[in-house]
């Protein structure tokens, strides 16, 4: 997600080395002198989740690393009058792992909206702030922006017999129910059958909304049925709360139905499996033709919205079939005035997936959304070609009130985006594709491995694109060549700001972008180009994408798949950036004739480039590796030339976080 982050009105507090002060350990003013303790950077690390046979030591999964399993046969109806989906559900949730489970859990997503739930304590003046601007938090009153989120009209079991009534538990967001007769590890089945309504919040739901815009309502309906919570090998049932951060969810295969009223367009995660029953035929010819084509084709053209001619139907309703393998979740969006276009997408191997848009007539524009699908289609070829091919038969975006939200298949993005934001949030919400939709990991607990991620792979598509019409990306907190931004210096030097690893709801508003998108960011950025290069960085990375493809990654399988494939110990890397939120600063002290020395004022230690120029005009460089600083905190360089020193530099090329420039230049004297 890009615009609406994880939110906290409790920042968390920093965890701090011995001896260091809230922010790292302090610089001093005497030149030569540094209070950096090698003792605490170098120390061996225990990282957080042991290696045992379901977690290898070389980050893979294990021998015996089971998942559970959760298919989906979901069937809504959506009543345009009263704003509310009604739907059927069964899940088929299969056990592989080898415990026996007393009870399942399941989230309730929805009930975020209910005005006693959890989360409105964190987003629920952020939803008034959405719908009415800055003033509405005051105005507004609690009953604008709440819901009775999800209502149940049944729930029930069938396990090997006759469904019976279930026994369940509501929580908040989180409903336990509870199993007339355990069920079995190593491949026990069960179905639950649920039957249930919700109200669609408005404009001011965030992830999912309807709106009206010029010409009609759209709908983009996500969270909209009850989801199994992720049994583990890790903590057992996940039952964290939804508070306003995103999702953990079990992967499996979904055929959903969705009926609208017959002059509405739906788009959804996975295939549509019944476009003879919901399409013109110039629509289903137009969608052939845009299978086979890399420029993009109208399938609904914009003078055609209004167009009786381009509805199968003209009164009551259709029904929408879809279909999606491999997947944790389907969203959908539906409404009478979406333009849709189309084009092929060429995958590795010879594959073809397609890459679509739907939109307003009043996104309409050569600088606007005329250019989404070619965006879509070109930010998946790339990452698909760099990192992992994209799995799914279609890729959409769409133009609605949810701006900015990711889902398999789907992401939802603004009406009035255009120009190189529109490029930007697109390359940025597909890029969500490999993590975490392909890439599994708790968004949750470790947003880093969500936002970080992909905002790290958004560096190169944005430097690619058209020759790199849309580069550097800015959001990325890094760019090739410039200095990283004040915001990640600010984190660094943040009491309240803690590590990469607290829990995503727990970095507040003015901390969400800075941590988990930047700081996670430009971590990466450092292991790729100053840490590994990016032949053992991209090595190890892709491998990584493999193993975890489909599965739940946690943080220390990354670590160790990192080490392991990358051939480097990263202990002190780790530490210092993930573990801990230290400060890098490293300062030229002195010039001696042909020596200069160097001190290490932060605790963090990373690789760093010397510069010196000589009094005949003449450079030399040097990389320190990090051992440089493995037992004391000051070093002398002294260049093979002997040549007498006239000015030293520390990272020349602003390429690292250094907490005080200023004292990164040294003149002799």
């Amino acid at each position: 997600m890009l615009l609406f982050p994880a939110m906290c009105c409790f920042p968390a507090v920093a965890q701090n080395a011995p001896g260091a002060t809230s922010t790292g350990v302090s610089n001093t003013t005497q030149t030569g002198v540094t209070n950096y303790d090698p003792r605490l950077t170098f120390a061996p690390l225990t990282l957080p989740d042991p290696v045992n046979t379901y977690r290898s030591s070389n980050g893979a999964p294990g021998p015996e690393y089971w998942q559970n399993e959760a298919d989906y046969e979901l069937h809504a109806t959506l009543d345009t009058a009263n704003k509310e989906i009604r739907a059927t559900e069964i899940i088929t949730y299969t056990n592989n792992s080898p415990d026996v489970l007393p009870s399942v859990w399941v989230q309730l997503d929805q009930n975020i909206y209910r005005k006693d739930a959890r989360g409105q304590i964190l987003i629920g003046g952020l939803l008034r702030r959405r719908k009415g601007g800055a003033n509405a938090a005051a105005n507004a009153t609690p009953e604008k922006t709440t819901t009775d989120g999800f209502v149940f009209d049944s729930v029930a079991i069938e396990s090997g017999k006759p469904m019976a009534k279930a026994d369940y538990l509501i929580d908040d967001t989180r409903m336990q129910i509870r199993l007339p007769q355990p069920l079995k590890g190593h491949g026990g089945q069960l179905k639950i059958h649920i039957e249930y309504h919700y109200q669609v919040p408005g404009e001011w739901g965030g992830r999912t909304s309807w709106g009206m815009s010029k010409q009609g309502e759209i709908y983009d309906i996500a969270q909209w049925y009850p989801r199994m919570c992720v049994y583990d090998d890790l903590r057992g049932w996940d039952t964290l709360p939804y508070l306003g951060s995103e999702f953990y969810l079990e992967y499996g295969s979904f055929d959903y139905s969705v009926t609208v009223p017959s002059n509405m367009i739906v788009v959804g995660s996975g295939e549509l499996v019944n476009p003879k029953d919901v399409l013109t035929k110039t629509e289903i010819d137009r969608l052939a033709q845009a299978r086979n084509s890399d420029a993009t084709v109208y399938v609904r053209k914009p003078d055609e919205v209004n167009d009786p001619a381009s509805w199968p139907k003209h009164d009551g309703t259709l029904t929408w079939r879809f279909r999606m393998d491999h997947t944790r979740d389907v969203v959908w969006s539906a409404s009478p005035v979406f333009v849709w276009d189309a084009a092929r997408i060429n995958l590795p191997d010879g594959k073809k997936a397609l890459a679509m848009s739907v939109y307003p007539p009043e996104s309409v524009g050569a600088d606007a959304w005329d250019k989404s699908t070619e965006y879509v289609k070109d930010t998946v070829e790339h990452f698909s070609k760099q990192w992992f091919p994209y799995p799914w038969p279609v890729a959409i975006s769409v133009a609605g009130f949810s701006t900015g939200m990711e889902y398999p298949g789907v992401v939802f993005d603004g009406i009035p985006d255009k120009g190189a934001f529109l490029f930007w949030v697109t390359a940025h919400e597909i890029g969500h594709s490999w993590f975490p939709m392909i890439v599994g990991s708790n968004e949750r607990r470790h947003a880093f491995m969500d936002e970080g991620f992909n905002t790290f792979i958004d560096i190169d598509e944005s430097a690619t694109y058209a020759g790199g019409k849309y580069g550097p990306k800015r959001d990325s907190e890094y760019s090739a060549g410039g200095e990283p931004p004040d915001t990640i210096l600010k984190v660094l030097d943040n009491p309240d700001a803690g590590t990469l690893m607290a829990l995503a709801d727990s970095y507040g508003w003015t901390l969400g972008h800075p941590m988990s998108y930047f700081k996670g960011a430009y971590g990466m950025v450092l292991l790729r180009e100053q840490i590994l290069g990016p032949e053992r960085f991209d090595w190890a990375f892709r491998k990584y994408i493999r193993d975890w493809a489909f599965k739940h990654p946690s943080p220390s399988d990354f670590f160790r798949e990192i080490e392991s494939e990358g051939g480097e110990d990263l202990s002190w890397f780790w530490r210092g950036w993930y573990l801990d939120n230290w400060k890098y600063d490293v300062s030229a002290d002195r010039i001696d004739g042909a020596t200069v020395t160097l001190s290490n004022r932060g605790q963090l230690v990373l690789p760093t480039t010397v510069e010196a120029t000589f009094t005949d005009g003449t450079k030399a460089r040097v990389k320190l590796p990090v051992e440089t600083w493995m037992t004391k905190g000051t070093y002398t360089w002294t260049p093979d030339s002997k040549k007498t020193i006239a000015s030293v530099v520390v990272d020349p090329d602003h390429q690292l976080p250094d907490d005080d420039r200023g004292n990164n230049g040294v003149k002799a004297p």
